[in-house]
């Protein structure tokens, strides 16, 4: 699923004394083009077409605005988190670049702020890393209660085309099934989207009625913009690099835990990446050939093998580890043992590939090294407990 996460790119030492005025017009420019480009991926998920047809289509254009303007609510006050926090220090920033993208199922790849001179001290590193996520989970939160406290009833769902299955048990018991319905081979889908389950989604979930299951979320505009709120929060929040969670991990623990956090983390991903990776590449390639199966596992060898070497560059020993471990979780995976088969995940290995190239795994140094204040603390483990409520391992399946 696209990242929505806010990167933050600094200048070198050399460029610190310069600044440039923000155009505003850009800004606001590129915010109206991510408004469209959001507006009409929502529609898109909703899709509510027989009702359309007898109430007007502008409650097509309504509902994907009912999607968009939470959506890219949090996603503004994320980035100006950031912004006044990087203010409020002196550090030279710019306002927030939309992203708009019509064609990704989101609308949009986000929104980052530019950072034009290196942050010179630990705690303000940890300020301007910290505040866009806590500003952001808080509408987050907001826009998951607005929405579980506003569901319709299961009924709701009877204006989707497609979904017969689905429907025919609305109708007769005036609930949502259990598990998913199986397709009727006449329904204009072919496959059911699944959005993972978080924590805090979860908890949510059980104290309101209404609830869809997590296979028909994505046709519920408000609901959907809170969970994906959540998800971007979660990733933006990775204890990675120059990620908001690796400046939070960093300034909490120093650069050596979090070099050994971040590697194991990255290390889970690629677990659950190559898990994920094996459940939907071997199965056609032992079609395609006799020997699909070793070539699939022999694939996967390679890939595991050059993420090892860059995330281990001088150390071969830790790089055969990380290659046989990886190799032997999927191998266990596969024999369905603990449930492993569960938390794959293919996306993980093109996330990881970004972590590696873009945002590194690990994070430069700071300047000025300094202690965290005890507030500053419990905001850090605040910020822990936020991304491990909103994260989802297996974040988007299908059946």
């Amino acid at each position: 699923m696209p990242d929505s996460s806010s990167h933050r790119f600094s200048l070198p030492p050399s460029a610190s004394s310069q600044t440039s005025d923000d155009r505003v017009w850009l800004h606001l420019l590129l915010f109206v083009l991510t408004l469209a480009s959001t507006i009409y991926a929502g529609t898109l998920w909703v899709n509510r077409a027989p009702y359309y047809e007898t109430a007007g289509y502008w409650h097509m254009w309504l509902d994907g605005l009912r999607y968009a303007f939470p959506l890219l609510a949090f996603l503004t006050v994320h980035e100006f988190g950031h912004y006044f926090a990087a203010r409020y220090h002196g550090i030279n920033t710019s306002l927030p670049y939309y992203i708009p993208f019509p064609f990704n199922g989101i609308g949009n790849f986000g929104a980052v702020i530019r950072i034009r001179e290196p942050i010179p001290s630990m705690r303000k590193l940890f300020d301007i890393g910290a505040s866009g996520p806590v500003a952001g989970f808080v509408v987050a939160l907001g826009i998951l209660l607005y929405a579980f406290a506003t569901l319709p009833p299961p009924e709701y769902l009877l204006d989707q085309p497609g979904h017969e299955a689905l429907k025919q048990h609305i109708e007769q018991y005036g609930t949502f099934p259990d598990e998913p319905p199986s397709l009727d081979t006449d329904d204009e889908e072919t496959a059911v989207i699944v959005v993972g389950q978080t924590p805090l989604f979860w908890a949510l979930s059980q104290l309101f009625e209404n609830v869809p299951p997590m296979y028909e979320i994505y046709h519920y505009p408000v609901l959907f913009a809170g969970w994906l709120a959540l998800f971007f929060t979660a990733l933006n929040l990775l204890p990675v690099g120059q990620l908001d969670g690796g400046h939070v991990l960093y300034a909490l623990f120093g650069a050596r835990w979090h070099r050994r956090l971040a590697r194991l983390f990255v290390w889970v991903l690629l677990l659950s990446g190559s898990i994920g990776f094996m459940d939907g590449l071997a199965p056609p390639l032992m079609e395609y050939s006799d020997w699909g199966y070793l070539m699939a596992w022999g694939l996967l060898a390679g890939i595991l093998y050059l993420y090892g070497r860059s995330i281990f560059r001088n150390n071969p020993a830790l790089q055969l580890l990380s290659l046989g471990s990886l190799l032997a979780g999927t191998a266990l995976a596969e024999l369905q043992w603990f449930g492993m088969h569960t938390i794959g995940y293919s996306g993980w290995l093109i996330w990881t590939l970004l972590i590696i190239w873009l945002i590194r795994v690990e994070h430069p140094p700071v300047r000025k090294q300094e202690p965290l204040s005890r507030g500053r603390r419990w905001v850090g483990y605040l910020c822990i407990a936020i991304f491990i409520s909103s994260f989802s391992l297996k974040p988007l399946s299908i059946l």
